[in-house]
């Protein structure tokens, strides 16, 4: 596969006309970020995409945040205390706190927000399963019962990913879990406009004057998320070349995902900074849909194996700079506690085509088309269904690439009718380094069937073994049991690791106090 190329020379004159050049007066206070799709829905329970989640943790604030060490610190919470036999959490709220429509928070609201958040989440279908109760303490404290101890609760309730546990007023947080919210009235530091919200060009967002902030410097997620900025738009360029244009011209301040090809052009000007701020990276995938032929074969899943080069999907995406990116990549994130080399040969042993084409003639395929969905605003997944697409197709595989707007591929891609009813068959995604970290958070690593992230693939062997991990003893048995579960991907193929990517993003170097180590954060982030 071959990048295309870019006519990056002749990007500053296709900078969009309409966006404001004055930085004096209340440009000077609204911070221009471009975002790297398209927010086509703002419900970060509903959905895992990370365009949801990063719109969630602006709007919505979490009972517990993660430091810089990923350990959970009390954020909406002002206290934390457990049972001496662990089964019993009081959290007691801060002081203050208040939604959007200044309604004061209440244990109420927490309890219907986690109650809803678990039945989405691959962390709080945990809490569902161990849950005996959750009842108020009076009008600033509430209680989680357990039927058995789990010291990583607090964890759960503070993850900055999908899906993250977003506090919501009562009424809201009522909503079906399966059905999207309409009413957007959040807890967190920044109010959605969702009066000014046009899919596919923009969301605003100002800041929330009642917002109280802990009084700790900011630590990733813990400690105060104090706002600098009265107003941030999200102003949607799904040409990168446009984009570009527009850092050039001081038209945009952030963009979090610059096209490979475009950072030569974004390096060479000296007011724009070129940096990776998510340093745990994401995990690229190939995933599969188990409902529906011909991957609901696991030997089909596995026969594509042999043809997976791991390197060329990963320059498709962030080009020849290997500081970008890391291959080999297994089941877990490289470079983390439980990343192993456990029967990794089925990627980094030698690559053949012909080996996945007996292995798939082998496994019954007889040449019915798959259907790979791939977002034509997305430049990087998008690159990495081209990779996919092609390696099918060299296979022996019957391929109808079928490419839209992001926002349509999340609708299409929740749907579990057949392929040829508007249902699908392989897409390609990335999840959070930080989730694919371990057992516990790794959704696409899950055997839960209906109950489980979009592919719907069932392990009682996964299960079983990710059961065992939360229940390890200590760090060596966690290790064994993640080789195990390494080992049992390579056998039952719920997905194809395609690398490890740390996509770099351009801001302007006037921008000050940017939060590095996840996603974009507009807390703490100043124009100097």
């Amino acid at each position: 596969m071959h990048r295309r190329s870019l006519l990056t020379g002749s990007a500053a004159a296709l900078a969009a006309p309409h966006l404001a050049r004055a930085q004096g007066g209340a440009a000077a206070r609204t911070l221009r970020f471009i975002p790297q799709g398209n927010l086509a829905n703002a419900d970060p329970v509903w959905t895992t995409t990370t365009l949801a989640r990063n719109h969630g943790l602006m709007v919505y604030d979490t009972l517990f945040g993660l430091n810089a060490q990923h350990q959970p610190q009390p954020q909406m919470a002002a206290s934390h205390a457990v049972s001496p036999d662990g089964l019993v959490h009081t959290i007691a709220l801060r002081e203050g706190l208040k939604f959007h429509d200044g309604e004061p928070v209440r244990p109420a609201d927490c309890i219907a927000s986690i109650m809803r958040w678990s039945r989405r989440d691959v962390l709080g279908q945990r809490l569902q399963s161990l849950l005996a109760d959750m009842r108020a303490r009076g009008d600033s404290a509430f209680e989680i019962a357990l039927r058995r101890p789990w010291p990583g609760l607090a964890w759960a309730l503070g993850k900055p990913s999908a899906n993250i546990c977003a506090i919501m007023p009562e009424r809201v947080a009522q909503t079906d879990p399966f059905r999207q919210i309409t009413d957007y009235t959040g807890s967190g530091p920044f109010r959605f406009r969702a009066d000014q919200w046009v899919p596919g060009s923009l969301a605003a967002y100002e800041r929330f004057a009642d917002y109280v902030p802990r009084e700790e410097p900011a630590d990733f997620l813990a400690g105060g998320k104090r706002v600098h900025f009265d107003r941030v738009e999200w102003r949607v360029m799904p040409d990168p070349a446009t984009a570009a244009a527009a850092m050039q011209a001081n038209e945009a301040d952030w963009w979090e995902q610059p096209l490979a090809d475009l950072l030569p052009v974004l390096k060479r000007g000296r007011d724009i900074a070129v940096e990776v701020v998510n340093t745990a990276g994401a995990l690229g995938m190939l995933r599969f849909n188990h409902l529906h032929p011909p991957f609901d074969n696991p030997a089909i899943r596995r026969a594509v194996f042999p043809a997976i080069d791991q390197r060329a999907f990963m320059q498709a995406a962030l080009g020849d700079d290997p500081a970008l990116w890391t291959v080999p990549a297994g089941a877990f994130t490289p470079g983390t506690a439980l990343a192993n080399d456990a029967g990794l040969e089925v990627l980094t042993g030698p690559r053949s085509v012909e080996a996945a084409k007996r292995a798939l003639a082998a496994a019954g395929y007889r040449g019915e088309p798959v259907v790979l969905l791939s977002p034509s605003d997305l430049p990087q997944q998008n690159a990495l269904a081209e990779v996919a697409a092609d390696t099918l197709r060299r296979i022996g595989m019957t391929v109808d690439f079928q490419v839209m707007d992001w926002g349509t591929l999340v609708q299409r891609r929740a749907k579990r009718e057949p392929p040829a009813q508007g249902g699908w068959n392989a897409f390609c995604t990335t999840w959070e380094g930080l989730d694919t970290s371990v057992p516990g958070s790794h959704q696409a690593i899950r055997g839960n069937g209906l109950e489980g992230w979009i592919g719907w693939a069932e392990s009682p062997r996964r299960e079983a073994l990710r059961d065992a991990w939360f229940d390890a003893a200590d760090p060596e048995t966690a290790r064994r049991i993640a080789e195990d579960l390494q080992r049992v991907v390579w056998d039952e193929a719920p997905f194809v690791p395609l690398g490890l990517l740390r996509p770099p993003q351009a801001f302007r170097r006037g921008l000050t106090g940017i939060i590095k180590g996840g996603p974009p954060l507009f807390w703490n982030v100043r124009r100097a």
